[in-house]
């Protein structure tokens, strides 16, 4: 029998590891392919013509991750979405977001930052401290980061896609 092994976001120079409570139930990869415009120019058939630019960054979404301190009366937003608030906030050593490496047992998936983050509060004691939430990230993919903090280009060829 296999060991239970939990998705999670490793932090690469700063912020804090972020581990997913429960596993997700999908992931959702997109990338979209640029294009240059021909400026007007169209085929015989008047099909318009394009050139090929770069394609742009893969993205995850990963929804309905749920969180849930209902058994030990924690709230929630302290205990776990904190960490993914802090994702979309810059660091204060940097003029970035914290960076991390989504992880789900041996598999990586990508180099990334959190580039949207949703949530929702879902259950309450009666004194009103929430204890579940549903969180929804989107992680766009990044190359690696020079000691300015920009991001270089992503790596090709990558088999975990």
């Amino acid at each position: 029998m296999s060991k239970f092994v939990k998705a999670k976001l490793i932090a690469q120079g700063g912020g804090n590891n972020i581990e997913f409570m429960f596993n997700p139930t999908e992931l959702s990869f997109s990338r979209k392919m640029n294009l240059n415009s021909g400026g007007g120019a169209r085929t015989d058939e008047g099909i318009p013509k394009v050139s090929f630019g770069s394609p742009e960054p893969y993205c995850i979404t990963v929804g309905g991750l749920i969180f849930d301190t209902y058994e030990t009366g924690e709230n929630v937003l302290d205990k776990h979405v904190e960490n993914f608030r802090q994702a979309v906030e810059f660091l204060d050593s940097a003029e970035r977001p914290p960076m991390y490496i989504f992880t789900w047992g041996k598999q990586e998936y990508l180099r990334c930052f959190v580039q949207s983050l949703s949530y929702k509060l879902t259950m309450f004691l009666p004194d009103g401290t929430p204890v579940r939430a549903t969180v929804d990230v989107t992680l766009q993919e990044i190359g690696e980061t020079s000691s300015s903090g920009n991001t270089g280009t992503p790596s090709r060829g990558s088999s975990s896609r």
